[in-house]
């Protein structure tokens, strides 16, 4: 009897799995890649692939039940203040069409139940975790300011990735007043770059051509004063965001401080 009982459990997961794969296939692949994309892919997609969904869906819910009620909703009721991804993304990609009345409830909590045991995969993880990092490091040797410390969040750029999210609920006043904080933020920022650059590019010269040091001591000191400028513009853009966002607003963007 246990045996016939593990069989029928066996054979039920086994066609669940197949259903799921097929409803996947029938009703998402023409849009949505479900196999992993490598990262020249990427830039070219009309639609992320089902790694991609998967893996902000994860970022953003951590029940998996609420993850599977939230896929059932979204596709047949699609909304740019619903979605999980950056609203960069959403204005690449668009809002997906509706598929309410085209594929049945019952059916979307199949393939829910499938995209969530099935994606995203380890590979794709990896990879996006690699891309992350390098992002990251990339953003650290060409960043301006004296301290980069993970505690001091890029908040220009992680409030244009979640700018439309209707779990951050920005109010029209609020983007009007972080709009201009962007803009001094940016305009600042950009000015002091500007003038890093070709000191940056002499200081290095100097030390491959093997001169002495102290022949770019005062083109070092400026680097430092300038560096030291965009710190305080930094810090100032932070200041500024905090004191207009709500601390539920501030509680929604803290997981992506690290970004």
């Amino acid at each position: 009897m246990k045996k016939t009982l593990l069989l029928l459990s066996t054979a039920t997961t086994m066609m669940f799995a197949s259903n799921g794969a097929e409803l996947l296939k029938a009703n998402c692949a023409s849009c949505h890649m479900l196999t992993t994309p490598t990262p020249d892919m990427i830039p070219n997609m009309n639609a992320p692939a089902m790694d991609a969904v998967a893996f902000h869906i994860n970022l953003a819910i951590d029940n998996k039940k609420d993850a599977k009620a939230f896929i059932v909703d979204y596709v047949q009721h699609p909304d740019a203040s619903k979605t999980v991804c950056e609203s960069n993304k959403v204005a690449k990609f668009g809002v997906m069409p509706s598929l309410k009345g085209k594929v049945s409830e019952a059916d979307l909590t199949v393939i829910a139940d499938y995209v969530m045991e099935n994606f995203p995969s380890p590979k794709f993880v990896k990879m996006i975790t690699e891309i992350q990092r390098n992002d990251k490091m990339n953003g650290l040797l060409n960043s301006p300011f004296l301290i980069n410390k993970e505690a001091l969040p890029h908040m220009t750029k992680i409030l244009v990735q979640n700018w439309d999210k209707g779990t951050l609920n920005l109010s029209d006043e609020q983007k009007e007043k972080l709009l201009v904080v962007r803009k001094n933020t940016i305009g600042a920022v950009r000015k002091i770059k500007k003038q890093l650059a070709p000191l940056e590019a002499a200081i290095i010269e100097a030390v491959v051509d093997g001169e002495d040091p102290k022949s770019v001591s005062a083109k070092v000191d400026e680097v430092a004063k300038l560096k030291a400028e965009a710190t305080k513009v930094h810090l100032k853009c932070i200041t500024d965001t905090v004191e207009i966002l709500s601390d539920e607003q501030m509680e929604t963007l803290f997981p992506f401080f690290d970004a």
